[in-house]
């Protein structure tokens, strides 16, 4: 792993088979795993992160088109796909951060609190992009949502409106703990589900995805990180909380307005150098 000139921000590194490879902050964050305190203190801090977002939801959702037409507005165009049982509000800060910087952000209103399966969520997704005629577009998803993100990727119709996708805390190889929770909109993490066993098969388009993560997730003990994509750890411990991580709104402004520099879609140095925001 390099830094740029600035020795601002590391810069992605491939192995020579091309295999995984993970932007870390400075120091290696996996030799610090924290202790037994630490992580019950991290689960509790986690689970109270999401339980404000899902009042919040309730109470004070808000209206997210205002975050449709930014005053000076620039590529691309950005679609959020929260997780499982989210609301749009968790992905809030985002929108707030990437609209600031000229991003016109898309809600999908149809994803509701996202208790569909994979396939009606991505027919869901598709029907707003072909309603509102969105091309290039980056979609910025939490979780479940990057599922979604990568079969749109892989979708012989909505996949040419789509030129990357930024994935955070993406359970892409399912999650084990999924087996102890009777629920539907749960059961699709199993690692042997049908859906996560074909998404790893679909393994084209994992260059056009960066997955971003927490260096500690108690909901997907088999991380986030996928070979083939650029893969960035964050200090945040938390599968809800890496949400908030400082880091987070410039790993997504990078990633997306990478994705839209000539050359192939998620081609070429990843980060870029600094930017003139």
């Amino acid at each position: 792993m390099t830094t740029d000139p600035a020795g601002a921000r590391p810069r992605a590194t491939h192995g020579p088979g091309g295999e995984a490879s993970v932007v870390r902050p400075e120091g290696d964050v996996r030799s610090r795993p924290g202790t037994a305190v630490h992580r019950t203190w991290w689960r509790v801090a986690d689970y109270a992160y999401a339980g404000w977002y899902q009042v919040r939801g309730v109470l004070a959702p808000g209206d997210p088109d205002r975050y449709a037409e930014p005053t000076a507005r620039r590529a691309p165009d950005v679609v959020l796909v929260p997780g499982v049982m989210e609301p749009w509000p968790f992905l809030q800060p985002l929108a707030a951060r990437l609209f600031a910087a000229g991003h016109a952000v898309h809600v999908v209103p149809g994803l509701g609190y996202h208790v569909q399966d994979l396939a009606e969520a991505v027919r869901t997704v598709a029907e707003l992009l072909a309603d509102r005629d969105l091309t290039d577009v980056v979609v910025v998803a939490h979780s479940k949502g990057g599922l979604v993100g990568k079969l749109l990727l892989a979708d012989p119709g909505a996949g040419p409106r789509v030129r990357g996708l930024v994935a955070v805390a993406t359970p892409f190889a399912g999650s084990r703990l999924a087996r102890f929770l009777p629920l539907r909109s749960i059961r699709i993490f199993r690692p042997d589900h049908p859906d996560i066993v074909g998404l790893a098969r679909v393994a084209d388009v994992d260059r056009r995805i960066v997955s971003v993560f927490s260096r500690w997730d108690p909901h997907v003990p088999e991380g986030s990180v996928l070979a083939g994509a650029r893969n960035v750890e964050l200090e945040t411990p938390g599968h809800f909380r890496v949400l908030a991580d400082p880091r987070l709104p410039e790993v997504v402004l990078d990633a997306a307005r990478a994705f839209v520099t000539p050359g192939p879609p998620g081609g070429g140095p990843w980060p870029p150098g600094p930017r003139a925001d």
